[in-house]
């Protein structure tokens, strides 16, 4: 993220107007880390939207379904959505990012500007969280 400041910085020097140029510079640079905030909550958004989307894109029965399975899977994506909302938000990131869009270590820690340990330490606590507060028992 400092490497895109210091480009828009140089690509804006053009309109500086010889006046507080440090100023200048951090008004710069709180604008970017504005921009970045605002993408990422908008990647979350969209995340679990699509994640909802796939949830209730399964598609209809297949006709030799009967009508018990077909409630059972509705019951079923119902109960899997609600568990899903109960995850902190700090975790859903990293766990829709690495499990459900399948992105490296690296690629999640570009992406949310953190540290690749910083996104394996997420990544545990998050299975340690899921492990405390959701039981196997739960999905049969």
């Amino acid at each position: 993220m400092s490497q895109e400041v210091w480009t828009r910085i140089y690509f804006s020097l053009p309109r500086y107007e010889k006046k507080g140029l440090k100023t200048w510079m951090t008004r710069i640079a709180v604008n970017r880390a504005i921009d970045f905030k605002r993408a990422t909550s908008r990647r979350k958004e969209d995340s679990v939207a699509e994640f909802e989307e796939a949830l209730s894109s399964a598609g209809p029965a297949p006709p030799e379904q009967s009508v018990e399975q077909e409630v059972l899977i509705r019951e079923t994506t119902e109960f899997v959505r609600h568990k899903l909302h109960q995850i902190p938000a700090n975790y859903q990131d990293v766990l829709l990012a690495y499990y459900i869009h399948q992105q490296s270590y690296q690629d999640i820690a570009d992406a949310q500007g953190i540290t690749i340990k910083t996104v394996e330490s997420k990544l545990y606590r998050a299975k340690m969280w899921l492990r405390n507060h959701w039981k196997e028992e739960e999905f049969r």
